[in-house]
């Protein structure tokens, strides 16, 4: 995965500069221990695993449903029940077009239109090495989705069919969690996260022709963040 790649080589080579760049990083920082809250800001990748048939009046169907990747701005909040412990909640919003692969005797392709996404999920942790730089963490919660600005794209393809209404449902999901922080200065650190998030919606289109299309999607996407956290 480039993005996940990129990201893993930024965060080791900014923690290498910061640990050789002053001697001060070498001494001045402070472990994480019990009440502690921790605010992060983190430049997030949303990469959707989607799946999905697209099933035509309830019985035929016309091909697989399509959702490209975003890239948000994101922040999330850690409460340190103790030491090693924590949770977290992620605040954050994503858009995405949404397009439909189809057979070659409807055009090969719809656009369907663009929907937004805002997934709070809530996760509890367990953090290694609390008191050390290098803080590894695991964790494990839910997520629910909420689905809005669901914008048909009312366009065209190549036999004239188009999407003139869309309709989303809100979802639980399950979700699961690996990341990093790297302890800078004083409360300062940086961070890397990854989540996967186990998520279905069901999705029903309307088409110009007036007939109906619905696809249970499985969009489980991969959440991958860099940034930066302060601990008060």
């Amino acid at each position: 995965m480039t993005f996940l790649k990129r990201a893993a080589a930024a965060l080791l080579a900014t923690t290498a500069l910061a640990a050789v760049s002053s001697p001060s990083l070498a001494q001045d920082f402070k472990g994480k221990s019990a009440g502690d809250i921790l605010v992060r800001a983190r430049a997030l990748a949303v990469i959707p695993q989607e799946s999905g048939d697209l099933i035509h009046q309830g019985t035929t169907n016309i091909g697989e449903a399509r959702i490209n990747n975003d890239y948000i701005p994101e922040l999330d909040f850690s409460y340190f029940v103790t030491d090693n412990i924590a949770l977290e909640l992620i605040a954050g919003t994503s858009r995405h077009n949404v397009k439909g692969s189809i057979l070659p005797a409807l055009g090969g392709s719809v656009d369907v239109g663009k929907v937004s996404l805002l997934p709070p999920t809530l996760t509890v942790q367990y953090h290694f090495f609390s008191k050390e730089r290098v803080s590894p963490y695991v964790g494990a919660g839910i997520n629910y989705t909420l689905f809005y600005r669901e914008d048909a794209a009312n366009k065209a393809n190549g036999i004239g069919l188009s999407i003139t209404d869309t309709d989303y449902e809100n979802r639980f999901g399950w979700a699961l969690q690996a990341g990093v922080d790297v302890a800078l200065t004083g409360n300062w650190s940086l961070n890397f996260d990854v989540k996967k998030i186990f998520l279905k919606t069901d999705v029903t289109a309307q088409t110009n022709l007036g007939t109906t299309v619905r696809s249970d999607v499985k969009i489980d996407p991969w959440l991958v963040g860099l940034g930066i956290g302060y601990r008060f």
